[in-house]
């Protein structure tokens, strides 16, 4: 069904959790620190992940935030702390869902199936065509007046958050953190190399653009050609 990255420090919970997620058909992988839990989420690119907020190393919401700068992986929290004000927090922080405890690995099965349905059906509406661009997050596909576009998966990521936000200026800086998910370093000129293959496959350049227009020490952004 999915693979499941669970962030819970109490051994007792941890394992009745990941059984009963296996046994419906989930794979799970598990850790007891948010430190580690953030290593996992970065090196395993779960399809989702549950977030116990008592951690003994780094409060879940600051794990959570922490996620959020690098992933957009989605995320079902744990809580112990049933009021309005902080779910409303913990969704404003990132969350995409949240279940109180106690809860058992049915009721978080349930959610976890719903939260991925969710994003199946966001990701269902995906394409976005631009002047003579077009380009399908579901199949990663870009073609250029119907011509199919040959793009390395990082030059795919790059012009899709580009494509999906038109007329926008984007700073390279949150390129890296974004398309590269390097939030604290990383180098502008990766982003530069990138933008120079990009123009070249989509038969412009940097002193001649169509669709990717430099905006001087602010950063690029995606237009339709006029």
């Amino acid at each position: 069904m999915a693979n499941v990255l669970l962030v819970e420090d109490d051994t007792t919970i941890r394992t009745a959790l990941t059984r009963g997620l296996r046994e419906r058909g989930h794979a799970v992988s598990s850790s007891h620190t948010a430190l580690d839990g953030l290593r996992l989420a970065l090196a395993e690119r779960p399809d989702l992940v549950v977030l116990d907020l008592g951690l003994p190393d780094l409060d879940g919401a600051e794990m959570l935030r922490m996620l959020r700068a690098v992933s957009r992986v989605p995320v079902i929290v744990a809580t112990a702390r049933d009021d309005e004000a902080e779910v409303v927090r913990l969704l404003d922080a990132g969350a995409d869902d949240y279940v109180v405890k106690p809860f058992s690995a049915a009721q978080l099965d349930a959610r976890v199936r719903a939260v991925l349905r969710r994003m199946s059906d966001e990701r269902a509406d995906s394409s976005v065509v631009i002047g003579d661009l077009r380009l399908d997050l579901r199949s990663r596909e870009a073609a250029l007046g119907g011509t199919a576009l040959d793009l390395t998966p990082r030059e795919f990521d790059l012009l899709y958050y580009l494509a999906s936000r038109p007329g926008e200026v984007v700073t390279k800086r949150e390129l890296l953190t974004e398309v590269w998910l390097v939030p604290y370093g990383g180098a502008d000129k990766t982003v530069d190399v990138h933008l120079s293959w990009l123009r070249r496959k989509l038969g412009e350049s940097a002193q001649n653009p169509r669709y990717i227009q430099t905006v001087r020490g602010v950063g690029v952004k995606l237009v339709e050609p006029s």
